[in-house]
């Protein structure tokens, strides 16, 4: 069977690409076959596949899958989706903003779910909160992303990278990068490298906390004021008095002089319990 490439079937419709819509499509097939050996699909997975684009991607993912739906929200790409796959009965298309898509309808009874895909820039952190944060019975999401948010959700402590997104999506998930990818790869060429992350889906959360909601407001502080102590950062949500807070600090085992960007994850749960306990007990 004769290969179908984008630049084919982006000539072939006369596809117009929509900036505002964030459109790169692949060129490279090395990084197609780079991302579906990374995905690690098989016949027993069902993929999920956000942006499609005209399909490259997903016509490799329908010979490998158990059943691919792809999530368009470009009606122009529609019919050209329809055309270029009619011959595949495993697959099926959803024209719909994939961050109002309520995952568990697809999902349903299926016990191995994957998640592919090559994220428009602009949504790329939304899309991922809104996966790894719902409780969706996935094992793993392999996304193509831009180069420094990749980094920021793989960085390590102590490093320019490590933000509040590492911690939410390290919280649930292993993460492993797979491959950069230049701008030559794409049509039309966007201005910045992009990379393939794989996110693994944990059966619990990395670390066990008292209250979630606090553990992320705490975490969220500590990095919007990334240049001052976790004392100033944990005395500006205030709910602990002075010598509260002297006492949450100790009971963690943590110094109130260091920031947000030196502690582990652990660390953060370990300040986040003592101050829930200090809030709540008081002793």
């Amino acid at each position: 069977m004769e290969k179908v490439t984008t630049r084919d079937v982006v000539r072939k419709y006369n596809f117009k690409f929509t900036k505002s819509l964030g459109q790169n499509f692949l060129v490279d097939d090395t990084v197609l076959e780079d991302i579906v050996r990374g995905a690690d699909v098989s016949k027993e997975d069902l993929v999920i596949e956000i942006g499609p684009g005209v399909g490259t991607l997903t016509r490799e993912l329908l010979a490998k899958a158990k059943k691919v739906y792809a999530i368009e929200l470009d009606s122009d790409l529609i019919p050209i989706l329809q055309e270029e796959l009619k011959d595949f009965d495993n697959f099926e298309l959803i024209h719909k903003d994939a961050l109002k898509v309520d995952f568990d309808e697809i999902i349903g009874e299926e016990k191995s779910v994957k998640v592919v895909a090559n994220l428009p820039y602009y949504v790329t952190t939304p899309i991922i909160a809104n996966l790894i944060t719902k409780g969706y019975n996935f094992k793993s999401l392999t996304i193509m992303i831009q180069k420094e948010v990749a980094e920021r959700i793989d960085a390590e402590p102590n490093n320019k990278d490590y933000g509040s997104l590492s911690i939410l999506v390290q919280y649930y998930c292993d993460t492993k990068i797979l491959r950069r990818v230049p701008p030559a790869s794409f049509i039309p060429q966007p201005k910045v490298d992009s990379i393939v992350i794989r996110l693994d889906k944990l059966d619990k959360p990395r670390v066990q906390v008292r209250d979630k909601d606090l553990f992320f407001k705490v975490v969220r502080q500590s990095f919007n004021m990334r240049r001052k102590t976790l004392r100033n950062a944990v005395k500006s949500l205030g709910m602990l008095d002075s010598e509260e807070m002297e006492k949450a600090f100790k009971e963690a085992g943590i110094d109130p002089k260091r920031r947000g960007e030196t502690l582990s994850l652990q660390e953060f749960a370990n300040l986040t319990d003592s101050i829930y306990n200090v809030k709540n007990h008081n002793g």
